[in-house]
């Protein structure tokens, strides 16, 4: 007869206090752990029926000189709170494993059993593999890291930030191109139930707002590679009169303008090398010319082109002073021949320089434009003084020249504007 007190296996009648496993299901079956653990079956009990642990609370899994005594329902309460608090919360795990245990008793115990232990050797293998995937492009890709890493800041002072509109920890402006481009993504969220459409769309939406974002550090690129920002401060000037390069041609300022385009094209460098190289270019082609016309003119020596070009500049010159006397001539000829055509009339002493033009123009002989001017004159007194009279002007006197003749003599003051 079994003593009072002690609990034995229903399977192999062996002693199973104080650990022991009793099946929910049927009554009075008490398992010992071997047993348990190969499945034993007596009776109606079957080895799938659920079970309940009795007399564990006790138990030590590591041994009592192992692990500092250590129960298996402090060990559970610590695998609780390791998932439930996450590994480093060691205050909030010692609260919930008791208050027998402190923090730095939890985290010892943890460490050496679980990790260092031979659990952790058996669980834990030596070399983790990487499970993460790397989803970034080469540099300059859609997902390039390099696609918004900020340049470095400028080197600006505070005032001028603030006229700009600059943040140089962000490298970012008040108001930057599209500014509006964030709205693409801002309502975007990804939900379980989205259709195959609905994710293709929302990825599209993600890659118009990756390619405005390329496009606008695209333009910071070239604002910082041309210096456009120290150029819209005015301090590009100092830096020109600090390092004085070769004098700019007016024609290349111009080429340089109209070759602006191919800054968004090109770096700084290579557009600068490409201008440089287009001005040897006009030298070079300057000098084939030359070369060529000296070859025109039998000239086969380097040493007779100087005596060439002296003489050549000596015909120029007394070719020019020539062109300068005879336009001087010309000119002197054009006075005099001007008002040939009526400098032999009678009455041609009597008129100013102006009515020499004004005869001249309307190709009026001297005396009938006399005749004409005292005519209107007398007419014009005799009505500044209240006598009426009747104008009796000449038969060759049309409507034409009788105007441009009134507007003379008004402009001239002979007679007033409201005569005429």
């Amino acid at each position: 007869m079994a003593e009072l007190g002690k609990k034995y296996c229903v399977y192999c009648l062996a002693e199973v206090s104080p650990l022991r496993f009793r099946c929910t299901e049927c009554a009075d079956i008490e398992l010992c752990p071997e047993c348990f653990s190969a499945g034993a079956q007596i009776g109606p009990h079957r080895r799938w029926h659920g079970y309940q642990l009795v007399g564990g609370g006790r138990l030590t899994p590591w041994g009592a000189e192992a692990e500092g005594g250590w129960s298996s329902r402090e060990e559970q309460l610590l695998l609780d709170a390791i998932e439930q608090f996450g590994f480093g919360n060691w205050e909030d795990m010692a609260a919930h494993v008791g208050a027998s245990r402190t923090p730095q008793e939890v985290m010892e115990h943890y460490v050496s059993m679980y990790i260092h232990g031979n659990l952790g050797k058996a669980c834990i293998p030596d070399t983790i593999p990487n499970r993460v995937t790397d989803h970034t492009c080469p540099s300059g890709g859609p997902l390039s890291p390099s696609l918004t890493t900020p340049l470095p800041p400028l080197d600006i002072s505070v005032a001028e930030q603030q006229q700009l509109g600059y943040m140089p920890l962000r490298d970012d402006y008040e108001i930057e191109y599209d500014q509006d481009a964030e709205t693409l993504i801002s309502g975007l969220s990804v939900n379980y139930d989205d259709d195959d459409v609905e994710i293709e769309l929302k990825r599209a939406h993600v890659d118009m707002y990756v390619r405005k974002l390329k496009e606008r550090q695209r333009r910071k690129n070239i604002a910082r590679d041309y210096n456009l920002v120290p150029a819209f401060l005015g301090k590009d000037k100092k830096d020109k009169e600090k390092a004085p390069k070769r004098k700019i041609t007016k024609e290349e300022k111009e080429l340089r303008l109209k070759l602006r385009p191919l800054y968004q094209f090109m770096s700084c460098k290579e557009f600068e090398d490409f201008f440089e190289n287009m001005h040897k270019e006009r030298i070079l082609r300057a000098k084939i010319r030359e070369l060529q016309r000296y070859r025109r003119n039998g000239i086969t020596k380097m040493e007779e082109s100087a005596e060439y070009e002296a003489a050549r500049h000596k015909r120029e010159k007394r070719k020019e002073n020539k062109n300068i006397a005879s336009s001087k001539r010309g000119k002197e000829e054009g006075k005099e021949g001007e008002f040939a055509a009526i400098e032999n009339l009678p009455g041609f002493e009597l008129l100013s320089d102006r009515e020499k033009v004004l005869c001249s123009s309307l190709n009026l002989s001297p005396a009938r434009y006399v005749t004409v001017k005292t005519i209107i004159i007398k007419d014009h007194l005799q009505k500044r003084q209240g006598i009426p009279s009747k104008s009796r002007l000449p038969s060759y006197l049309d409507k034409v020249l009788k105007k441009r003749i009134l507007n003379f003599l008004t402009e001239s003051g002979w007679i007033s504007r409201d005569a005429s």
